[in-house]
């Protein structure tokens, strides 16, 4: 127990520092944290940490799902399911097959141990992918085409895995039952989802409690993500589901305090999620160096150089295609126009593999339902974790090179400030609507002269704080040109404010209520300044 505990803190003080480094750095965290556990691992004397796959896909993977579901816009996973459901579900269905494909005619195994691996290998990464792209300020359509296809490609590739696994252990194998088997799990589970998420708003908004409704937060991805997997579903298109529902429909039902809380709450907890499993990521490389003695090498760097490469190809195939050759149709085509080939070039590039395919390699049964051993699982451990390091450290580290060739950042940083502009005017509108809803309150209501205007008072204020959106001063106030020395100031208030607290003048309590409004203030003039463009 003890031992246990001193391996936690060392993980959670090696996440800590590799977060801060990385930071001040500017490096990707996620590839900080593979390499800081991989470093750990090899310290002489360092226990084994061998990371349980139920674990992954029973506890951890819910809330980063539910967690992506929520943050996505439905409008704009809606205005994009064609291309997420092309690369989610086809994609996710092409590259097994050929994996499968190379496994039989290249490696010499089994076509079932093949689309085994392609299962495991098949679907992007729901975490590093995003949060390398995010950093590149690539346009806002690609962003949401990825997060859209790591919500739902996890659920195709977990059926895929169940259905190959079974046909390993039974030697028996339908392609027709398997189709209706998956499109019956999709359409429950959206349903199931569906009824989650409403379920969920319902009691949080019963309850009026904080700490309850975020519980209720917590706990809403694992009723929707294990019911369904306990069932034989997989659970992912549920928890999708529930996601998207809650973020669609939450906002006129989740009271400010909660929002505010729950925003930090969560942001903490996919934080450690995220980074505990890269640092776990980096153990197991321990692990398996120390099985790979059971395999020959040639044939180990032979099935990961030949997994990888089919990996990569597959996807930019597929990416192409599924791009151009549905617009052959007139009335897709006008719908929706062919993107420029560097979008396309990029979502074919950003095809990084991650823990889920791990967990998913992990979970291979050691045995088949005879006792005999499982076919070439070691082979397959292997070949899964080199598809992983290959493309999250390959791709990751060449993403922004990649990006800046193609000068998508720049269209990124334009769109930004379209999008900002967009922000400025809809502020406009919102006021307009408080200010005309602020007279038919002080007409229809016998108030206060002074009560009248400091609402008056406080609608200025908050009308002055809007930039005026001339490109010679690139939407800047005085509200966020102003921000460090306002914050400055925030300080100079916090200081006098506690000693007032140390020259016993006020109490704790008091202290408390005011430092939270300048915390409060401090939080929106950081918001304002992280969010003008630059």
């Amino acid at each position: 127990m003890t031992e246990s505990f001193l391996i936690v803190l060392l993980l959670l003080t090696a996440m800590a520092a590799t977060a801060a480094v990385a930071r001040r750095y500017e490096l990707t965290p996620a590839l900080a944290f593979l390499a800081i556990g991989v470093a750990l691992a090899f310290i002489p004397g360092m226990p084994k940490i061998e990371l349980e796959p139920k674990v992954v896909l029973l506890i951890v993977l819910p809330p980063l799902i539910y967690s992506a579901g929520v943050s996505m816009s439905w409008r704009e996973f809606k205005s994009n399911l064609r291309p997420i459901a092309l690369l989610a579900i086809g994609c996710v269905v092409f590259t097994t097959c050929a994996v499968a494909a190379a496994a039989h005619w290249v490696l010499g195994l089994p076509w079932s141990i093949g689309f085994v691996l392609g299962a495991i290998v098949s679907p992007p990464d729901v975490v590093a992918p995003l949060a390398i792209a995010r950093r590149l300020h690539l346009p806002h359509r690609i962003l949401v085409i990825l997060e859209g296809e790591g919500l739902a490609n996890n659920a195709t590739a977990l059926i895929l895995y169940r259905f190959a696994v079974l046909a390993v252990s039974t030697g028996m194998f339908s392609l027709l039952k398997a189709t209706y088997s998956f499109a019956a799990i999709v359409a429950c589970e959206v349903f199931f989802g569906i009824a989650v998420g409403w379920l969920s708003l319902r009691l949080r908004q019963w309850a009026r409690d904080e700490r309850v409704e975020i519980t209720l937060s917590l706990l809403t991805p694992y009723l929707a993500y294990w019911v369904p997997e306990h069932l034989g579903g997989s659970g992912v298109i549920a928890t999708v589901a529930a996601g998207l529902y809650v973020s669609w429909n939450g906002p006129l039902l989740i009271s400010a305090a909660t929002r505010l809380q729950g925003i930090f709450f969560w942001d903490f907890v996919i934080w450690l999620i995220e980074g505990l499993l890269f640092l776990l990521m980096g153990f197991q490389m321990r692990l398996l160096m120390e099985k790979a003695k059971a395999v020959p090498l040639h044939e180990v760097v032979t099935a990961i150089a030949v997994t990888s490469v089919i990996v990569i190809l597959a996807r930019f195939v597929w990416v192409f295609v599924g791009t151009y050759l549905p617009r052959q149709i007139k009335r897709v085509r006008d719908r929706d126009p062919t993107p420029p080939w560097r979008y396309i070039f990029v979502i074919g590039f950003t095809g990084i593999r991650g823990v889920v395919s791990l967990a998913v390699a992990l979970a291979l049964p050691l045995t088949l339902p005879n006792g005999e051993d499982f076919p070439h699982r070691d082979l397959v451990l292997f070949a899964s974790f080199g598809v992983i390091f290959v493309t999250l450290v390959g791709i990751g580290l060449t993403l922004p090179w990649v990006v800046k060739l193609l000068g998508l950042a720049q269209h990124g940083i334009l769109e930004s400030r379209s999008e900002r502009e967009a922000e400025i005017a809809a502020r406009r509108e919102i006021l307009q609507s408080a200010r005309q809803s602020l007279e038919e309150i002080t007409t229809g209501r016998d108030l206060s002269q002074s009560l009248v205007k400091f609402l008056e008072a406080r609608q200025e204020t908050r009308t002055r704080a809007i930039p005026d959106p001339h490109p010679e001063q690139g939407h800047r106030t005085p509200s966020t040109m102003g921000a460090p020395i306002i914050r400055e100031l925030i300080t100079a208030e916090r200081k006098f404010l506690h000693g007032l607290l140390r020259e016993g003048k006020i109490t704790d309590e008091t202290r408390r209520r005011i430092e939270r409004d300048l915390d409060l203030e401090e939080a929106a003039v950081n918001n304002r300044e992280k969010n003008t463009p630059l």
